[in-house]
């Protein structure tokens, strides 16, 4: 219990310092802010806003990037167990995301390979049933081809909606330091501008205003784009790993889909 409480209370005073740190840094940004000229504040405004949607594009894609693939491993492992009805299972009896707003690509392709593939057997049902001594329904070489292109074309459009809104980060990565860019060059062409024009008594406070804006601005873009940098690399690595998987989930259902419904050669 003294460990635990110990613990517990390293871990307050680190987030306290945590705290204080930010707290502290946010305050020379607002000093900055409020002693830079009207376009240099509107540098500043355009860093905040574009802090504020790093952050909530970030924290959305990597919350939604964990939970498709925790389903999408549950959803596999369920199909999996159950692939001797696979044409049988019902998408609702296995495995889905908490919330609608959730993609579920694994689930789409085996919606979508499922309907395809009984849409088939159907059409190859009706011809059969025309002749005598109808034969068993089968799938011929070219309706397991018909099958691997509506997987693959899902695989690939659920492919895309995962790395939906990713080119947000990657403009913030480069928009933010050219923004903080502009606000050091703006804030040192001020300094000088009014140096030049004869200050006076107020040369230290037009002096530390302009520095305080060029060093500001250019800290605050690097602060932003790094974070950027960061989760768009790893959301980018994660939507190519599930698009593999979602290749390899394909090609499982087909050779399922295959040894079970294609006809055997006969020699």
């Amino acid at each position: 219990m003294r460990h635990l409480r110990y613990k517990d209370s390293n871990n307050q005073y680190i987030l306290r310092i945590f705290m204080g740190i930010v707290l502290a840094s946010m305050g020379v940004f607002f000093s900055a802010y409020s002693q830079s000229d009207f376009f240099g504040k509107l540098i500043f405004i355009g860093l905040y806003a574009l802090s504020i949607i790093c952050w909530a594009v970030l924290l959305h894609r990597v919350w939604v990037t964990k939970k498709v693939k925790k389903v999408a491993w549950d959803f596999r492992s369920a199909v999996e167990e159950n692939k001797q009805s696979l044409l049988s299972l019902e998408l609702t009896a296995l495995p889905q995301p908490h919330s609608k707003q959730l993609p579920h690509p694994f689930g789409e392709i085996f919606l979508s390979t499922k309907e395809k593939t009984l849409e088939i057997l159907n059409k190859n049902h009706y011809f059969s049933s025309k002749q005598k001594n109808a034969p068993a329904v089968y799938l011929s070489a070219s309706d397991i081809e018909l099958v691997e292109n509506q997987a693959l074309t899902t695989a690939s459009y659920q492919a895309k909606l995962l790395e939906k809104n990713l080119f947000i980060l990657s403009t913030i990565v480069t928009l933010a330091p050219f923004l903080g860019l502009l606000g050091t060059v703006w804030g040192i062409l001020v300094t000088f501008a009014d140096l030049h024009a004869g200050a006076g008594s107020n040369s230290n406070a037009v002096i530390l205003g302009g520095l305080s804006t060029a060093l500001a601005t250019t800290v605050l873009g690097l602060v932003i784009a790094i974070p950027a940098l960061i989760a768009h690399s790893y959301l980018k690595n994660s939507a190519r790993d599930l698009s593999f998987d979602m290749e390899d989930f394909c090609y499982q259902m087909l050779s399922t889909i295959e040894l079970q419904y294609k006809k055997a050669d006969v020699c």
